[in-house]
């Protein structure tokens, strides 16, 4: 049984070099899932090779998604899902119920894999960009910024970070090695000015989108989230509908922590769309589909990297089958 997984992976992996060059990204993406897949989708494949579909086995799975961080609450949904069906259709075949835990994740995914619209009825496509300290906001911005860029949209960066020393410097840095500008304020602490002043040039300069850079902040920190209910009223008397998306960014490897931090931001201002990042540097990824079962929040985007293009449109189908191996 050994020798035949290494050989399909050996040829799985030859088949991925030799398409590199013609899907960089998808390469990138399959790579940054890594320690996913090792965790989780090659140990429930070798559970699904020569195993009795049986208590046992299905205990060994649950115990497969709880180590990636799949919650226990989700956890005990799918394997309810698998026992249900494995009964309903009298499965005795592991191989089966793999192809059946592949097709309930992609269907639990699905629900959340809405891309970023950006339309033309609201020019400047206002994003608010929120969450905790050191989860990657800054990062992502200069990522998405360059995406955004690159797709031809003319995209402006507000620095609101006025909390964080280095918040500033660190948005300005990337804005111009990637060309983009950005409007900060130097000798105010005022995070709403900085931004009443960006949507008005914006606005003015016939900007696409612009992209608002917040500082971290925790539910707990109530001076923070005085700020942010500041910074809403500021920004919604210049545009009603705006913030058009209110993004907020959160760190995979934390795993099941991020759940709290979605309710709470969730709780205080509804959120559009999540980002998901770090997923290249840890096993718990399991936890995006703890979101699309509690939540229900669109994922946007996914982390891969630390380079300005390691950014990638969530696709639900693509994930699944990166993390499991196939059969054979």
């Amino acid at each position: 049984m050994f020798i035949n997984n290494n050989l399909n992976e050996k040829k799985q992996s030859e088949m991925t070099e030799s398409s590199q060059k013609k899907t960089p990204f998808l390469f990138k993406l399959r790579n940054s899932l890594s320690k996913v897949r090792q965790v989780l989708g090659h140990k429930i494949m070798t559970l699904c090779l020569g195993q009795q579909v049986n208590t046992d086995f299905f205990e060994k799975i649950e115990e497969s998604l709880l180590i990636a961080d799949f919650g226990v609450k989700t956890t005990h949904l799918i394997i309810e899902y698998l026992i249900k069906m494995t009964q309903y259709n009298r499965v005795t075949n592991t191989e089966t119920v793999y192809t059946l835990l592949q097709e309930k994740m992609k269907n639990m995914l699905s629900k959340i894999e809405k891309p970023l619209i950006i339309t033309s009825d609201n020019v400047p496509f206002i994003i608010l960009i929120i969450g905790a300290n050191g989860v990657g906001k800054t990062t992502t911005i200069g990522k998405l910024a360059t995406k955004l860029t690159s797709e031809g949209k003319k995209v402006l960066l507000a620095g609101g970070d006025t909390f964080r020393a280095a918040g500033k410097e660190q948005l300005q840095i990337l804005g111009e090695s990637n060309r983009i500008p950005v409007i900060t304020r130097e000798y105010s602490n005022d995070a709403a000015s900085v931004i009443f002043n960006a949507m008005h040039i914006a606005k003015k300069q016939h900007y696409d989108i612009l992209i608002i850079d917040t500082a971290g902040r925790l539910h707990n920190k109530i001076n923070l989230m005085n700020e942010m209910k500041k910074i809403i009223r500021v920004i919604k008397k210049i545009d009603i509908e705006a913030p058009h998306e209110a993004m907020l960014i959160i760190d995979a490897s934390i795993g099941q922590n991020s759940l709290s931090q979605i309710s709470s931001f969730n709780e205080f201002i509804p959120l559009t769309g999540i980002t998901i990042t770090k997923l290249d540097g840890t096993a718990k990824g399991g936890v995006i589909f703890t979101i699309a079962d509690q939540f229900g929040i669109p994922v946007r985007y996914i982390g891969t990297g630390e380079d300005m293009k390691d950014i990638q449109v969530f696709k639900s189908e693509q994930f699944v089958d990166f993390i499991f191996p196939k059969l054979g």
